[in-house]
């Protein structure tokens, strides 16, 4: 035996699986997010986890269902969880030990919940990946050129938009293979349904990598203009694609200089209470820590952001 060996009777085997139902207590300042990778721990395991549906909050009775999406430090609610890789379980009602879990804050470490599982979903157990004879490099090389994803982040007004538009302008001119994601674009579409609030915030970027991933598999150079506010989700879209694929620039302005600008009045908007959630007013805004570029549109014009990007693009691409 080992360290971390689990024994059991021969007659009552603990089951595997990477996706469970689980009544969830929230024990964090910061709201529940659906779709943000947090690290569960259990006795039969450690793994990546997301909260894939919440499906109600508990009233304190715990009879009560109401619904919602997502949950406040001390409330109680029932959850899908889908996990990176499968853990050993039983459900809470069979044994304690076995299906209690603790929710950390992936980046932090802070326990944000305890939860007690109630057992599997055994949907993606007969969904297996479909192995294919062209790759992605296949698809690269008849374009000739290295699929890369160019994720500019910033401010709304610190010039995202602008410059991608410029930077697909000037690779369609080097007879390169692109597609642009922007931010308010895909908003009329893929991501109609989806608000402002921290929770759309968040599915709006996964679905947003999701969508770049599929792209990048086709072997396209895929720029993505969004403000993606949350390093959470920022790092939860790089860990998607290989390392060196994922470039992270940095659109800075300050927000002083953002509202000043305003080129679509939304900052009047929000300081006179017309728009709710608005990054940098009501909402917060979590600079990168380490990007790959920072492009700072004061001192920059937006000719020579977008050389400086294409630059480094073609520098890492050999």
């Amino acid at each position: 035996m080992t360290e971390g060996d689990i024994i059991v009777p021969s007659n009552s085997r603990p089951e595997f699986a990477d996706q469970f139902e689980a009544k969830i207590y929230w024990l964090s300042k910061e709201d529940l997010l659906p779709g943000r990778v947090y690290i569960l721990e259990a006795v039969g395991g450690k793994s990546e986890a997301t909260i894939s549906k919440l499906k109600y909050r508990l009233e304190k009775d715990g009879q009560h269902q109401i619904a919602t999406n997502t949950l406040s430090d001390q409330q109680y609610g029932v959850s899908n969880i889908s996990l990176a890789g499968a853990i050993l379980y039983d459900p809470y009602s069979m044994c304690n030990a076995m299906g209690h879990f603790n929710l950390l804050d992936k980046f932090s470490g802070e326990v944000v919940a305890e939860g007690e599982i109630h057992h599997g979903l055994r949907r993606a157990n007969n969904v297996h990946w479909q192995r294919l004879d062209i790759d992605k490099q296949s698809r690269a090389n008849i374009k000739h050129q290295v699929p890369k994803i160019i994720w500019l982040t910033g401010l709304s007004g610190a010039g995202k938009s602008s410059i991608a538009n410029l930077i697909e302008k000037k690779l369609i001119a080097k007879t390169r293979h692109s597609y642009l994601l922007d931010g308010d674009n895909v908003r009329h579409g893929l991501n109609k349904d989806l608000g402002f609030t921290d929770a759309d915030r968040v599915e709006n970027i996964r679905r947003i990598a999701e969508t770049a991933k599929l792209m990048l598999d086709a072997g396209l150079i895929v720029i993505t203009s969004f403000i993606s506010p949350f390093r959470a989700e920022r790092e939860m879209a790089r860990n998607l694609f290989d390392k060196g694929e994922f470039i992270e620039v940095f659109v800075e302005a300050s927000l002083e200089v953002c509202e000043k600008r305003d080129p679509k009045g939304l900052y009047k908007k929000a300081r006179a209470g017309e728009i709710k959630n608005f990054t940098g007013i009501d909402s917060p805004y979590q600079p990168p820590e380490h990007p790959e570029l920072v492009i700072d549109t004061v001192t920059l014009t937006l000719e020579q952001a977008a050389d400086k990007i294409i630059g480094y693009l073609e520098a890492i691409s050999g």
